[in-house]
């Protein structure tokens, strides 16, 4: 029988990525709730050259309110949900935490609460994937790269409100059962991505002239900038997509010292510094970018300095991340620079 894949957030950007990777490399059918309250455009799944309606559903609601009757009617049976849904900017979460967390708590609860009444519809709910941040670790000191379930430190509400859905899905999973796996994820960028994203607002200030802010820090009179171990939404799908595919859920038990949920940091081949970002950038555009360092904390607080998430664990259980760095980032870049409706 063919898998039934629910995707909470699925018009934003990396969840459009994991619906096209989903109809490129499943028979799954998908169903996909979103609010379009900030970054989401039904744009980005319709748009798509393997866009099959037959294969999609798509469904608006706001996951602050819990699903009505009718619209898990709708939804009807799933096999898998992928949450995905959350608002993301660091920069909103700080000018605004309130409406930013509890938009974040609410969905997760809500979502969570869907789950524990068996997914809908009569299938048996067999996983449900709660898609986190690397932030929740908060940054990783020079040298180190955070592991699965390392203590939580985050930094900014954003951070915050993830490690908060973390810890109430793992509630969920030791009161009631609910399928959890969670995963933590490093900063993605590709196609369709929202221009107040660090990468597609460098292509635009590069193909405008204007100047790329590097936030960083000066030690001895050189500066040091901030760097990510950069994913593309593509490679996070195809992570996601493997989790579901190859590794069975741990169920709580204290009996047997069963006391954690699986979890799986997906993170890319090579750490990146944002200079490196912007310079890489500018070769594929053929431009010489104009940069301008800024002190990282106190032009941002709350903004950490590095994020690094050792990738090990997943690579171990036998994902192999499908695209490279590079080849993903020039792809992303001359596709941007080709539809430039997404740079505005």
């Amino acid at each position: 029988m063919t898998k039934r894949v629910l995707i909470t957030g699925g018009l934003g950007f990396i969840g459009s990525h994991t619906v096209e990777h989903y109809l490129a490399t499943t028979d799954w059918d998908i169903v996909v709730i979103d609010a379009l309250r900030h970054a989401g455009r039904v744009e980005r799944v319709t748009e798509m050259q393997n866009y099959d309606p037959a294969r999609v559903t798509l469904l608006w609601h706001d996951l602050r309110a819990p699903l009505h009757d009718m619209l898990r009617d709708n939804i009807g049976p799933v096999n898998y949900i992928v949450n995905m849904a959350s608002d993301s900017h660091v920069d909103r979460s700080i000018s605004d935490p309130v409406d930013f967390v509890q938009n974040n708590i609410s969905l997760a609860l809500h979502m969570l609460e869907f789950a524990r009444g068996g997914g809908g519809g009569g299938h048996h709910l067999e996983k449900f994937i709660q898609v986190s941040t690397d932030e929740v670790y908060g940054p990783a000191a020079a040298g180190h790269s955070h592991k699965e379930g390392e203590p939580f430190a985050p930094s900014n509400p954003y951070a915050a409100s993830k490690a908060a859905q973390e810890m109430i899905a793992f509630s969920y999973w030791r009161s009631f059962a609910v399928p959890l796996i969670i995963t933590n994820t490093m900063n993605n960028f590709g196609e369709r991505q929202d221009m107040e994203k660090f990468v597609p607002m460098t292509i635009r200030k590069i193909m405008n002239r204007e100047t790329n802010i590097i936030h960083g820090r000066k030690i001895n009179d050189q500066w040091e900038s901030g760097s990510r171990v950069w994913l593309h939404a593509r490679n996070h799908a195809d992570a996601v997509k493997f989790i579901l595919e190859n590794c069975p859920v741990i169920n709580y038990s204290g009996e047997n010292q069963v006391t954690q949920p699986l979890r799986f940091n997906v993170a890319g081949d090579r750490e990146i510094s944002n200079l490196e970002i912007v310079r890489m950038i500018g070769d594929i555009m053929g431009v010489a970018p104009k940069i301008k360092f800024v002190d990282f904390h106190s032009s941002r607080p709350g903004h950490d300095l590095r994020y690094s998430l050792d990738g090990a664990a997943l690579r171990e259980a036998g994902w192999v991340m499908p695209v490279s760095t590079e080849s993903s980032f020039e792809r992303m870049v001359k596709w941007m620079l080709d539809n430039p409706a997404w740079l505005k």
